[in-house]
């Protein structure tokens, strides 16, 4: 699969820095593990019948719930990283056209609703996270899953690997971060939150509409 590795459009990194699906690492194996494991956890509990992965990157999630059988499509702020999409789609006989290139906050419940809105390491990258937050509660139907790095881990985690030492450990393009509980006082804000998912280093939450 392609990745973007860490490029910039409109001066916003987009899309994964590495190849962290397809890392030979074992430590990069065993969090992605944990990772996909939680999140597929979340998917199948929330039983959708439509999904919009909103921050899709380069596609992986979107074209494999497709290849589930489940009627998903992706939307990312970056052309770029969209064409990446296509092309990794088109690889594997899906349709190029369950991609869109369309900003978290450009997305409108007429066209972009879904069952399950999907949104996994997004709202890190967001200058304004209270107003991503007033377009979900319009598109989501039953469902939203959210996933955020978890603070300080994330930026421990970096350091121990000695990546972006002279940032911190803040990984390029975060400009939002979050522990725990200060993620899930957000989010719950706006949203019931009905699961909570802690696979290192992220917070992962499945939420309802709150009535």
């Amino acid at each position: 699969m392609k990745i973007s590795g860490g490029m910039k459009e409109d001066g916003v990194v987009y899309g994964n820095t590495y190849d962290k699906y397809g890392s030979k690492n074992p430590i990069v194996q065993a969090l992605m593990g944990g990772f996909d494991k939680c999140l597929s956890e979340l998917v199948q509990t929330a039983a959708p019948e439509s999904i919009h992965e909103i921050g899709c990157g380069e596609g992986f999630w979107t074209m494999q719930w497709n290849q589930q059988g489940i009627h998903a499509r992706g939307s990312d702020f970056s052309s770029e990283v969209i064409q990446i999409a296509k092309v990794n789609a088109e690889e594997i006989n899906i349709s190029q056209d369950i991609f869109l290139t369309k900003s978290i906050y450009e997305l409108t419940p007429d066209t972009d609703k879904a069952d399950l809105i999907v949104c996994c390491e997004v709202f890190e990258h967001l200058e304004f996270p209270e107003d991503a937050v007033q377009v979900l509660k319009k598109l989501v139907g039953k469902h939203l899953i959210l996933s955020v790095p978890r603070e300080p881990i994330w930026r421990i985690m970096n350091l121990a690997r000695g990546k972006y030492i002279f940032e911190f450990g803040n990984t390029p393009g975060h400009i939002q971060h979050w522990s725990k509980k200060s993620f899930i006082d957000f989010v719950n804000q706006h949203f019931d939150i009905i699961d909570v998912k802690t696979p290192i280093p992220w917070t992962m939450l499945l939420c309802k509409p709150r009535a």
